[in-house]
């Protein structure tokens, strides 16, 4: 059986190359690029700031989706919300001699991703009159805004006519295109700004964008409005064989989910940023991307590896922002996958990479839940019970999200034990006493109170959970599921342990139930998914995770047993994460070729053209998908580099290094900026 299942990973690798262009600058770890753009087969790349996503596209000086956190509507999916598609205010027309750049009359384009400064770039030449360069940027100072980059270098005296485009999808209703210049002796800033409500009326969003010009230049503007769906501000300039042209256009987009006036803000955002300037504004975007990366994982031995790490972990701090008090979806800020509703997805699989790496983004996923305490202690009341019930899917309102013929809303209860853990664990990283006692301990309570009511004693004196959906979503409505009663015996433990550091008596009630939940096994000791599995296919692990994460399994005996009898019964087209867990466990049990058999398992055969997206299962067509990215990372972090996070804040443990590597160096870790090496 090893013997086959490595040679069925050799083969899946050796496919995961081929389905991938040209990829260069591994050397440095930075840089993504592709040279062959096929848009028949071409999966975009985002930029993103933790609010504003931009989505490349395989057409020149288009992007193909912007998306803009926290606002949720009706549309799409019948009765369940959806994270808003915003209008698309990144794409740029340009008239070369009176002919439209398009990907008919283009050559030798390349695309290029810097993760360093986060920004994508896209270069071109048409039909022998121009190299064209278009950069794109989710600024990560100023949360809502965007800057647009163009430079066009003349191969012969040309007539050029570049212009800024908002373009409203079509779900948005009653578009209202506007138009202004705020004229002063010094400056001239054109306005050209966009508002819509969203397909309720629940939201109005708006967008404006304006732009700056070298030497402050005054060209003059003329705007074009096509109709309700689109409009445009255009320029004319003459250009000699040899002369580079360069302007930005800044772009910020907000809504009434962020704004009572989103229409005069748009506009003020972008007046502000206009006036800042393009030097500026860059500076401090690459500043605060430096900061960021003050916090990176470096492997010396491997570049691909590297370049793969290095791209999920730019994905991770792309999607979150500090202090927006924002979580992320599976698919971050890439697209609309899953609705860009919050699952456990969140809290077991993105968030402990964040946490250990930068506590502070990590702290925004603690506040968005914390601050959804209403709605939970609802939904407990809803259903009978006691505390809080954390919503399966969640979008701004914190209310349950899941379409109502899916039986994860109802059923699928460890996101409470989940969202109660992920508290206690970001006070073992922080030791934040304040945020403890104010916010972690009154979630934890709720949570061990759902618990309380939600158990059931049986004629034994144990506690059964009974009903639920299993971790392995093929389980469903089942009894006693291992990786769900795992969860609460931890959270009810950890609540105690909130209770003692603030000085507060425990309820004796959370260890009396802690100590009688059930963990079945079968006779040969191998745990037992559920009360009625009997060795069946599984979408994904489930019993394993009561070794990691959970850490409720040690013994290296009863992992390996584990570990072994579930490799062989998980689905091949299960999500990205699984294999990531086994990679950890087999790091801790000090298989280094079976941990990095598994690691790679996790995500290469996923991997989609050209940039290397990752889908949630091999052959998978959705946006990235930053779950199977967070567990990624974890593998990294917690298999190779061996980082746990524990009462005595992030320790390391001694787990080996895959061949090849010569060492793992993670630098920026917990708030004191710590760094942790394994070297072979």
């Amino acid at each position: 059986m090893e013997g086959t299942m490595k040679f069925l990973i050799s083969i899946l690798l050796f496919f995961s190359f081929l389905i991938v262009p040209l990829i260069q600058s591994q050397d440095t770890g930075w840089v993504l690029e592709a040279d062959e753009i096929d848009p028949s087969n071409y999966y975009g790349i985002t930029v993103a700031n933790g609010m504003v996503g931009i989505v490349s596209s395989a057409e020149p000086l288009r992007v193909s989706e912007t998306v803009l956190n926290g606002v949720y509507d009706f549309y799409g999916r019948g009765r369940a919300s959806n994270i808003l598609r915003g209008f698309n205010f990144a794409g740029m027309n340009l008239d070369v001699d009176g002919r439209r750049i398009n990907s008919g009359n283009i050559s030798g384009m390349h695309q290029r991703l810097n993760m360093r400064h986060a920004y994508f770039e896209t270069t071109f030449e048409h039909e022998g009159k121009a190299e064209v360069t278009y950069r794109v940027r989710s600024l990560r100072h100023l949360p809502f805004t965007s800057l647009i980059e163009m430079e066009v270098t003349a191969l012969q005296d040309i007539t050029i006519r570049p212009a800024s485009v908002i373009q409203a999808p079509d779900h948005l209703r009653d578009v209202r295109n506007y138009y202004a210049v705020i004229d002063r002796p010094h400056v001239q800033i054109p306005l050209l700004t966009s508002v819509a409500e969203s397909p309720t009326g629940r939201h109005i969003i708006a967008v404006s964008n304006s732009f700056i010009f070298e030497e402050n230049e005054k060209p003059p503007y003329i705007h074009e409005d096509w109709d309700h769906n689109m409009h445009l501000l255009h320029l004319t300039r003459e250009l000699t064989a040899g002369e580079t042209y360069r302007f930005t256009v800044v772009s910020s987009a907000v809504s009434t989910a962020h704004f009572s006036d989103p229409h005069s803000e748009a506009e003020r955002l972008s007046v502000y940023a206009m006036l800042e300037g393009r030097d500026r504004l860059l500076a401090r975007h690459d500043a605060e991307w430096d900061r960021l990366w003050e916090s990176d994982i470096i492997i010396e031995g491997n570049d691909r590896d590297q370049l793969d790490i290095r791209t999920a972990l730019y994905h991770l701090y792309s999607f979150v922002r500090e202090g927006s008090r924002l979580s992320l979806s599976p698919m971050g800020l890439s697209g609309l996958g899953y609705n860009g509703h919050v699952f456990w997805d969140t809290e077991i699989w993105m968030y402990p990479p964040l946490l250990m790496l930068q506590p502070e983004l990590a702290r925004s996923i603690v506040d968005y839940r914390t601050d959804r305490l209403e709605p939970a202690r609802m939904k407990a009341f809803s259903h009978g019970y006691r505390g809080a019930m954390f919503p399966w899917e969640s979008n701004d309102t914190g209310e349950e999200s899941t379409p109502y013929w899916a039986l994860t809303g109802p059923f699928q209860h460890h996101i409470t034990a989940v969202v109660g853990i992920a508290a206690w664990n970001y006070f073992q990283v922080t030791g934040d006493i304040d945020w403890l006692e104010q916010d972690g301990f009154p979630l934890l309570q709720e949570v061990a109170e759902f618990w309380l009511s939600r158990v059931e004693e049986n004629d034994n004196g144990n506690f059964d959970i009974i009903n639920v959906v299993a971790a392995d979503e093929h389980a469903e409505n089942v009894d006693n599921n291992a990786f769900t009663n795992g969860t609460v015996i931890n959270v009810l433990r950890f609540t105690i342990r909130a209770a003692e550091v603030l000085g507060i008596e425990p309820d004796p009630m959370w260890s009396h139930v802690a100590h009688r939940i059930p963990i079945l096994e079968f006779e040969d000791g191998t745990i037992r998914e559920h009360a009625t599995y009997e060795g069946e296919m599984i979408k994904q692990a489930d019993v394993n995770l009561l070794t990691y994460p959970l850490g409720l399994v040690t013994d290296p005996d009863q992992m390996r047993k584990n570990l072994d009898y579930y490799q062989q019964r998980v689905d091949p087209e299960g999500p990205a994460m699984t294999h990531s867990v086994y990679s950890v466990i087999s790091s801790r049990l000090g298989n280094a070729s079976e941990a990095y058999e598994l690691f790679l398992k996790g995500y290469r055969p996923n991997l989609l053209p050209p940039f290397n997206v990752i889908a949630e299962v091999a052959g998978g067509t959705n946006p990235y998908f930053a779950t199977g990215a967070g567990g990624m990372l974890q593998a990294v972090l917690a298999g190779f580099g061996g980082l746990q996070i524990t009462d005595d804040g992030i320790t390391q443990l001694d787990t080996p290094l895959p061949q090849g590597w010569q060492s793992i160096t993670i630098t920026g870790v917990g708030l004191d900026g710590v760094t942790f090496e394994n070297r072979r």
